[in-house]
């Protein structure tokens, strides 16, 4: 379907106004469209163009249209044409730029324009794993094992195979030396979210399993690891 054939019926949508909201505020829009049934729908307000939360809603199955009425003023519209469940169902957003506009309306808009053209152009050489890995690396380099776990999991989760791990962590060790390793990333949630990975598939436990885990206990719940 097209915008022009369901737009009629945004005046009947809820609104849900997250101008100013701290914190990830995309799992309780998540939650209200999940309740949604075909042919219902969302109307987000923000102060920027809500661009991570467009993949999620699209794997919930539904359209979207957005219109800006101001220079900190979007209006997103989600129209859900079927129900489905996400299949693109990653769990980790970039929940921390919704802190941006709290500093400067412009800078959230700035930041996620950047973090779209990042991960998302079409330009892109280096496959999504690949890149992941190496926001994986980077994120040690800088003491930042939050994002790290994160870029892990979603690097698995998006079909990433363990052995290409295997090296990551090899690498680190070597680069980072055996006692900064010992001290820091051993005992780390990036760390432990690896073993998870070889040790569910040294008891032969299916992806999809293995998936499922690490986003029940490397996702937004665990303190460790969420924005």
């Amino acid at each position: 379907m097209s915008y022009e054939q369901w737009k009629e019926k945004t005046a009947e949508f809820k609104r849900i106004d997250v101008r100013g909201i701290q914190g990830n505020f995309f799992p309780g829009i998540k939650y209200q469209a999940e309740g949604l049934p075909a042919g219902g729908g969302l109307e987000v307000i923000q102060s920027f163009d809500p661009l991570p939360l467009y993949e999620v809603m699209e794997g919930l199955g539904f359209e979207h249209y957005t219109e800006r009425k101001g220079d900190a003023e979007y209006h997103a519209y989600f129209y859900r044409v079927e129900r489905r469940r996400e299949e693109k169902d990653i769990p980790m957003r970039p929940a921390a730029l919704t802190n941006m506009p709290l500093i400067d309306e412009k800078l959230g808009n700035i930041a996620v324009n950047f973090w779209d053209l990042t991960w998302n152009d079409q330009n892109r050489y280096l496959p999504y794993e690949i890149r992941l890995l190496l926001s994986l690396t980077n994120a040690v380099g800088a003491g930042r094992m939050r994002q790290a776990t994160r870029e892990l999991v979603k690097a698995y989760i998006h079909g990433l195979d363990s052995a290409a791990l295997d090296d990551v962590f090899e690498l680190l060790a070597w680069n980072q030396g055996i006692g900064y390793f010992s001290s820091e990333i051993g005992p780390s949630p990036l760390f432990a979210a690896y073993k998870t990975i070889k040790q569910m598939e040294k008891q032969g436990k299916p992806r999809g399993e293995i998936c499922e885990t690490l986003k029940e206990k490397f996702g937004e719940k665990n303190p460790d690891v969420k924005v």
